[in-house]
């Protein structure tokens, strides 16, 4: 078990590079299941749930080689990948679910287990189901995994998703792909990890009208072939860093960060005082002064990210004035809020709501990072808290976060990985 030690008092300046998005490349990894033959990803950051996607391929036939100096991944799909996914692989990350659109799709059968990952809510996957269902598929839960089959080849079908989830429109997508004739995805996700998922399966021969709306239009094909293909930046590490940058007061130029795929985000921290200035290579954010309270609603794409709410609610825990907090995406976000209040933020949770007031000082604590965004919300939290800040069960921030700590020690943060012995 490793920790995170963190020293208060720095302020963050310089400048950080911006890899490709957790939320994204999993799901292209997923998607190479479609094609035979070598995919090969670049800006893929070394991150945990790389790895573990890595060894879900493999277990299902496929060849995986990872070059972490060159940030890619070349992915070797078998003329025939295997219909049952090892469950303990899949129970440790939420996005192996991906693999169930491609493989009923392209070998008619799929056996994953129920996922696991984060613990910050129920995610029913009913949508899921549906969809498959809607494209001819035959899906049940046997033994504590979902199971889909077809007897031919998926049909396509118009489907209306109640809400507009990732996780939904990402497997249906992926089975539209192969099914015969059009697929209407209605009320799909609109995040540009899912735009980055289109571009990728066009690129292997599908049709997709609509990229970047709500309405997608799917032409299946027969087959499609391997490509090469460039993950798209992350933009929720963009936003951690750019959310620290003001915490601490600081000036952070976050290359390869892109702006336009921020903007509501952006738009807040610029309501709190900060000066956000864009460019060809990323953006910068800078501030002087102790940054003025806002009030922040979590949405679905345009809207507020949840994956930013950690982070968000311990920048407002060091603000001027009262803010609201509302979260609509996830029913345990709020788990976080425990561990600041360790730290001494003056905040209360009701219901999907927080309310935060100014504390006079945050002070050092010994916290536990209960997901991947809670994690660096600690750390955030750390850098502008007196004292010492002890973060625990890092692996979840490793799950989300290539090379954070060298990251931020380059940025002036006084923090350093610790291994943690049976007497701490």
């Amino acid at each position: 078990m490793e920790r995170f030690v963190v020293t208060g008092g720095s302020r963050l300046t310089g400048q950080v590079l911006v890899p490709g998005a957790k939320n994204s490349v999993l799901k292209l990894m997923a998607a190479s299941l479609l094609a035979p033959g070598t995919t090969t990803l670049s800006a893929v950051p070394d991150i945990l749930d790389v790895g573990v996607m890595a060894d879900v391929l493999t277990a299902l036939g496929a060849t995986v080689r990872r070059d972490l100096a060159a940030g890619s991944i070349a992915i070797d799909t078998p003329a025939m990948p295997g219909a049952a996914a090892d469950p303990a692989l899949v129970r440790r990350i939420r996005a192996s679910v991906a693999i169930l659109g491609p493989l009923v799709g392209r070998r008619g059968e799929a056996r994953v287990a129920l996922p696991g990952g984060d613990a910050i809510g129920s995610r029913a996957l009913d949508m899921h189901v549906n969809g498959l269902r809607r494209l001819g598929a035959v899906v049940d839960i046997e033994d504590g995994a979902l199971v889909a089959r077809s007897s031919g080849r998926l049909q396509g079908a118009a489907i209306w998703l109640d809400f507009p989830s990732v996780g939904a429109t990402e497997n249906l997508l992926m089975a539209g792909a192969v099914a015969k004739g059009t697929t209407v995805i209605d009320n799909a996700a609109r995040e540009p990890e899912i735009a980055d998922l289109c571009e990728f399966l066009t690129e292997m021969g599908a049709g997709i009208e609509g990229i970047g709306g709500s309405t997608l239009v799917i032409e299946g094909v027969d087959e499609l072939r391997p490509v090469t293909h460039e993950t798209v930046p992350d933009r929720i590490v963009a936003g951690t860093y750019a959310i620290g940058a003001v915490m601490t007061r600081g000036d952070v130029m976050i290359r390869n960060g892109r702006a336009e795929h921020l903007g509501i985000v952006l738009e807040k921290l610029t309501a709190a005082g900060a000066s956000v200035e864009t460019g060809a290579d990323g953006f910068r954010v800078s501030i002087q002064d102790q940054p003025r309270s806002i009030d922040v609603v979590t949405l679905p794409y345009p809207g507020f990210p949840t994956d930013l709410l950690p982070q968000i609610i311990a920048l407002e825990a060091v603000s001027q004035g009262i803010s609201l907090i509302t979260e609509n995406v996830f029913d345990s976000r709020f788990v976080f809020c425990r561990e600041l209040l360790r730290m001494g933020a003056q905040l209360r949770t009701d219901g999907h709501h927080v309310v935060v007031r100014p504390a006079s000082r945050l002070v050092g604590a010994s916290v536990v990072a209960s997901d991947v965004r809670a994690g660096a919300g600690l750390v955030l939290a750390g850098l502008v808290a007196e004292g010492m800040t002890e973060v625990h069960e890092v692996h979840h921030i490793d799950r989300g976060y290539a090379g954070f700590v060298e990251n931020m020690r380059a940025l002036g943060a006084d923090i350093r990985r610790d291994q943690v012995t049976a007497a701490a």
